[in-house]
């Protein structure tokens, strides 16, 4: 029997009710991108925390021209660091390299809350006992026209780099850094007497290229003495050493040296005569005392100079760092700050 017309309509209602409704509601069950075709407009799923957006931490620096503390977001931070202690025109690995190491020691300080060595109300200071930070409008005043090209390179560098800090069995290390070697680098103890398992000597021969690699300075007999409080029995010809260099360290430079009837450290007669290095040597010419160093520094883990000739060999920020500074891991600092 042939279907009323009003049949058919009902019928063909109903057949579109459904293919309009059931679609909806298998999607609404579906797991999120499950039957995802191209082009579907779908619901994103959460962050991982590693795509988490790095928070907008504020250091807080001890700006020691001014003695006033300026709040400066953290990878703001980081770029002052950078582009004050570091040459902006070394290899971009190398800036990255100084990046993390600016970044691992700024959250190392705010991880330990240990500020006593720096002003009341601030998490460091901005010169070398901590890190030297100039703020943008330093930068200009420094830089001048180059400005926009220099700090271009910089921001690349921190960018590349955004949260990344470095770790030695899950902490963050203290990740001291310096310009020049003598050809290696510093233990630890050998400069702070403690002993840092990743902050071993190693070899850096690259430092050689270094403007700063040798460097020599004079002093009068007079001026001499006094800053080291000897009195010296002088050798009668010119020329000849003396004082005797006891030891060296396991990074060459001076350990212990005998000066008159007294027994100094290295780093005792660098402090006190104002010399780059510990790894010196000297003779009398004259009235004067000449004193050649190597190196420009304490010596103790990354090389500036040393890095930017590992990049210039193809050397990546990560093999910089683990070279630098042993067993150590990279990793997001996130895990350890919360924002305020």
């Amino acid at each position: 029997m042939k279907p009323s017309m009003r049949s058919v309509l009902i019928i063909t209602i109903g057949l579109l009710i459904v293919l309009l409704i059931v679609p909806s509601v298998v999607v609404q069950f579906l797991p999120h991108g499950a039957g995802q075709a191209a082009g579907e407009v779908v619901q994103l799923k959460r962050p991982d925390p590693g795509e988490a957006p790095v928070p907008d931490i504020m250091v807080r620096v001890y700006r020691t021209n001014t003695k006033t503390i300026e709040k400066v977001p953290l990878e703001e931070y980081v770029r002052g660091v950078v582009a004050s202690e570091m040459p902006h025109d070394f290899e971009l690995e190398a800036l990255k390299a100084q990046a993390m190491a600016a970044r691992t020691y700024i959250i190392r300080r705010l991880i330990e809350k240990d500020f006593n060595d720096a002003p009341e109300g601030a998490d460091v200071r901005d010169d070398t006992g901590h890190q030297v930070y100039q703020n943008e409008a330093e930068l200009r005043r420094r830089w001048g026209k180059a400005y926009a090209h220099k700090i271009s390179r910089i921001n690349q560098a921190v960018n590349e780099t955004r949260g990344k800090v470095i770790t030695y069995q899950g902490k963050p290390i203290d990740a001291t850094f310096f310009s020049t070697s003598n050809g290696y680098t510093e233990n630890s103890e050998d400069y702070w007497g403690k002993q840092i398992p990743y902050l071993r000597s190693v070899e850096s021969p690259w430092d050689k290229e270094s403007p700063r690699f040798e460097q020599q300075m004079r002093f009068s007999l007079d001026e001499f003495q006094q800053k080291l409080g000897v009195q010296l029995s002088l050798p009668a010809s010119s020329g000849q050493p003396f004082a005797e260099i006891v030891s060296r360290t396991e990074g060459q430079r001076v350990k212990e040296v005998q000066v008159g009837d007294r027994t100094f450290t290295g780093r005792e007669i660098r402090e006190l005569l104002g010399l780059p290095s510990s790894d010196f040597q000297w003779t009398i010419a004259g009235n004067e005392v000449v004193i050649t160093t190597a190196g420009y520094g304490h010596g103790v883990g990354l090389s500036q100079y040393g890095a930017n000739g590992m990049a210039k060999e193809g050397y990546t920020a990560d093999d910089i760092v683990r070279y630098y500074y042993q067993d150590v891991a990279i990793e997001d600092y996130r895990q350890w700050i919360v924002k305020k």
